[in-house]
């Protein structure tokens, strides 16, 4: 999806009056990313469907650990744009830990698709905001410079070994930085992200054919082996009994024979479209069943239907048969087809969910901070200390000092010791940490990572400082309004 860049002088600000120095005139950015509940629907399937195979799948951002930067300091002090000021945590929600690790349920990961098609992951934190809705990560955790916003952008709080606890949360909009975009400049490498209500897999029901056909989400037709009698009953309902079996060359027969029994056949909708109804050889059986598959189920099917995808994005392969009337031997099996839909369930906002941390700019530097991240990376030296399945910290005081980059456009980054490695990226950097509470400042994001000392391993991590053109994004973020994407009995909301 292509970026929307939208210039700052062209909307008011919110009459929430953040303190904006007068003399600025920076530039936002808001980026579109699944704001329909249809597309948003699917999106979350992808990624809880099989068991949450698509989140176990993911791997870190694709930063390579062997190209870490050297610090670079600069004099001076913390940079002049205007009063400090901040926005206080969320309650609701907030307190107590995670039921495995003795961290804050706000923090999590983003999940999405890259350009190359691979799944990846970044780390965010759910951030205090108006409608409860907002999460705040890097930018290069949301696009790649140049280019177009990620697919399937989610965001899991709590998130811990492949589980999805508080749900999945879609991400609507995305706010950033109009340099960042422009002109790849890291001192505002950050993102505030509107995300949908959560949503959560709520088990299954079984359906009537007319039902399923209709169904928009996650479908599949389930056989149960009934017995030879319960089988000739249900051979009233065409369509839904078969049998199968392994007879060597079975006697083909009329389906009025007293001994015929119903196979399918799987055919090309071409050879089913010249089918005709009724019950006899070769006539149509059934109408086309069509289901949600996993990707590598659809890439793995090379049988005669047709492959798709559906109206909120699901992999789908449509089917299609025809009878084949036989007199069977000895070994067979007989089936009904049950017709099931995965249901769904609206989970919250985020914010009521789990809480929001708080947000500050302007600050101070030399503060003690807590930084949370999925450190998963290996070091430069090759040696992998991190595994990216649970969320890991760093505590100390910030630099006094702002810092440049090399590799990186960096002017006023502000550093941190800590051997977290890149899968961190995102992670909040959060000031006055109340450890009873689990809640703090976002403060910053993790951005850059570096080997100040020269020995192949990541010691230290930078952030974009938080001044008055980021309080203006979060502002901008702060109000994008968001919805639920399913209704109360499971249904796709429009």
């Amino acid at each position: 999806m292509k970026r929307l860049l939208i210039p700052l002088a062209a909307a008011s600000l919110s009459v929430t009056a953040l303190a904006i120095p007068a003399q600025a005139a920076p530039h936002w950015v808001k980026d579109p990313l699944t704001p329909q509940a249809k597309d948003a629907y699917g999106a979350a399937f992808f990624w809880l469907d099989a068991n949450g195979a698509a989140l176990k799948k993911a791997t870190q951002y694709h930063w390579d650990a062997k190209k870490v930067d050297k610090i670079v300091r600069k004099g001076g002090t913390t940079p002049d744009d205007g009063k400090p000021g901040a926005t206080a945590p969320a309650t609701t929600g907030s307190g107590g830990k995670t039921k495995n690790v003795n961290l804050p349920k706000t923090i999590g990961k983003v999940f999405f698709v890259d350009k190359a098609g691979k799944h990846r992951w970044c780390s965010a934190t759910s951030i205090q905001s108006r409608h409860r809705n907002l999460v705040a990560t890097a930018g290069h955790c949301v696009y790649e410079s140049g280019e177009d916003v990620f697919a399937k952008w989610v965001f899991v709080p709590g998130y811990y070994q492949g589980t999805a606890k508080f749900g999945v949360y879609v991400g609507a909009y995305a706010f950033t930085t109009y340099d960042l975009d422009t002109y790849d400049d890291y001192d505002g490498d950050y993102a505030f992200v509107a995300v949908h209500n959560g949503f959560a897999l709520a088990g299954e029901k079984e359906v009537t054919p007319k039902e399923y056909k209709a169904w928009a989400g996650d479908k599949w037709v389930k056989p149960r082996e009934i017995t030879r009698e319960e089988f000739g009953k249900c051979q009233l309902n065409l369509g839904e009994c078969w049998s199968e079996g392994k007879d060597t060359n079975p006697d083909l027969v009329g389906p009025d024979h007293p001994d015929a029994v119903l196979e399918k056949v799987e055919v090309s909708p071409e050879t089913y479209n010249k089918a005709k109804a009724g019950r006899t050889q070769g006539a149509k059986y059934g109408e086309p069943v069509t289901e949600a598959v996993t990707y590598a189920q659809w890439k793995a099917y090379k049988g005669p239907g047709t492959k798709g995808k559906d109206k909120v994005g699901n992999y789908t392969i449509t089917r299609y048969h025809v009878q084949r009337w036989v007199k069977p031997g000895t070994s067979r099996k007989y089936f009904e087809g049950r017709f099931v839909i995965g249901l769904a369930k609206d989970t919250g906002r985020l914010g009521d969910v789990v809480g929001g941390q708080g947000f500050a700019w302007n600050q101070p530097m030399n503060q003690q901070t807590m930084v949370f991240g999925y450190p998963a990376a290996p070091h430069p030296d090759g040696d992998k200390p991190f595994t990216g399945v649970t969320p890991k910290y760093c505590y100390g005081k910030t630099g006094t000092k702002t810092i440049q980059a090399n590799m990186f456009k960096v002017e006023t980054h502000q550093v941190l010791k800590c051997s977290m490695t890149p899968g961190a990226d995102g992670g909040p950097w959060l000031i006055k940490w109340n450890n009873s509470k689990r809640t703090g400042y976002v403060n910053g994001v993790t951005s850059v990572f570096y080997d100040d000392d020269g020995n192949d391993r990541v010691d230290h991590i930078s952030s974009a400082y938080f001044d008055g053109e980021t309080a203006d994004v979060y502002n901008k973020a702060n109000y994008a309004q968001t919805k639920s994407i399913v209704g109360p009995n499971g249904e796709l909301l429009q």
